[in-house]
């Protein structure tokens, strides 16, 4: 199987699960990238830990794109609406999420500090 289509049937929940699961996923990482950009972002703003800060902050872009590319495939591949149980909402979700992680890892790499 190639990557893209791994990609595509984690996201359909061909692969371990239900059609919620790429949701889930894409949820989990959302929330883990949003998590270490606001710490990438807290530490930024100390004088002794710039080099955790800058590895804090590209994780997070990294973990948020790849959140947010994982929602849009799952909405894209998602069939019948809200309350299906497919995971329409949680990947309308997680696009904001990942999102929300790569604008916070990419303040942490310009060194602002939380204020």
């Amino acid at each position: 199987m190639s990557a893209s289509a791994v990609l595509l049937a984690a996201t359909e929940g061909g692969i371990i699960g239900d059609g919620r699961t790429g949701a889930n996923l894409a949820l989990a990482a959302g929330a883990l990238g949003l998590a270490v950009g606001w710490l990438a972002r807290s530490r930024a703003g100390r004088r002794g830990s710039a080099g955790n800060a800058r590895t804090g902050g590209l994780a997070a872009i990294a973990v948020g794109a790849v959140a947010a590319v994982l929602a849009v495939l799952h909405l894209a591949t998602v069939s019948g609406g809200p309350g299906t149980g497919n995971g329409l909402v949680g990947a309308l979700v997680a696009v904001p999420l990942g999102l929300g992680a790569v604008l916070l890892g990419r303040r942490a790499l310009r060194g602002r500090s939380v204020r």
